[in-house]
């Protein structure tokens, strides 16, 4: 609604004069519009009323196919709604969402983005590790490295090289317990993607494995903080060089509960780091061979 500003006082029809946002008299002072545009949000959210700059709507997010601007039909109100009425918003509902994926290809990185959410979610993943795998996805369907390969391989291979990207230690049996793929699928879906996009990838710590290796074998804080005592031990004295980081880890928790009789078995170290028992016997025996066990 537009409101129209007098153009003289309408006290002593004197003459207006505009300073910023006042419009005021210039012989009694009279205040005659005191108006201007607000920039904020049309809602209150009592979050981030600081922040938030928003005016309506979701942001754009790299994690949906569309970004997240298309519209859709709700379920609210339905309740009281007859049969009738809740067919017709079915049908409307689903006449809505036909022209969001133009293609096949469209269709796809739509289902896969929401398996990526989903996984991610599973494995409570931060927010930037699941846009980065949205990206990763769009980046190969570019390159039409997704024809002939597993969607699922794709939406794990994705999440797992946004870890490695970021940092953060995830093993590949962790993220295929949480998806549909197979090892193989994830193999070959990951190899393309590192091959063909070249991903900034970097050794990983084997530090970042052991609390959470820790946690799953149960082991007190004291065997886990002399695992990480001969994990540092062991790096100083170059020990680990080639090795799985991962199973390096392991290793060293499997050496400080064999310290402290902790009943833990090579088996079951080798278990949580999805590597072989051989594979930690061998660290272990470095250490042996090394002194640095107890």
């Amino acid at each position: 609604m537009t409101v129209d500003t007098p153009t003289v006082c309408p006290e002593c029809d004197s003459a207006l004069m505009t300073e910023e946002i006042e419009t005021v008299c210039t012989e009694c002072g009279l205040v005659v519009s005191e108006e201007r545009i607000d920039p904020g949000p049309e809602w209150r959210s009592f979050e981030d009323d600081d922040t938030d700059r928003r005016r309506t709507g979701a942001p754009l997010s790299r994690s949906r196919h569309d970004y997240g601007l298309s519209t859709e039909i709700g379920y609210g109100g339905l309740n009281r709604a007859t049969g009738r009425k809740r067919r017709l918003y079915a049908r409307m509902r689903k006449q809505n969402r036909w022209p969001q994926c133009e293609t096949k290809a469209d269709r796809n990185q739509r289902d896969v983005f929401m398996q990526i959410r989903r996984l991610s979610s599973a494995l409570a993943l931060p927010d930037s590790i699941r846009d980065q795998a949205c990206s990763l996805f769009r980046s190969a369907q570019n390159e039409e490295l997704v024809t002939g390969r597993s969607l699922e391989g794709f939406t794990a291979a994705t999440v797992y090289a946004a870890c490695r990207v970021h940092g953060v230690s995830r093993t590949r049996a962790e993220i295929l317990d949480a998806s549909r793929a197979t090892r193989p699928e994830l193999d070959a879906a990951y190899d393309a993607i590192n091959r063909e996009l070249g991903l900034p990838v970097g050794p990983l710590d084997p530090g970042d494995y052991i609390p959470r290796f820790g946690s799953r074998l149960d082991l007190p804080r004291e065997v886990r903080a002399r695992g990480t005592e001969l994990l540092e031990s062991a790096v100083e004295d170059e020990l680990i060089g080639g090795h799985n980081p991962a199973g390096v880890a392991a290793a060293c928790l499997y050496t400080a509960a064999r310290e402290r009789e902790a009943g833990v078995t090579q088996k079951q170290a080798a278990d949580v780091a999805d590597v072989s028992p051989p594979t930690i016997r061998v660290t272990y025996q470095a250490l042996c061979e090394a002194d640095l066990t107890g």
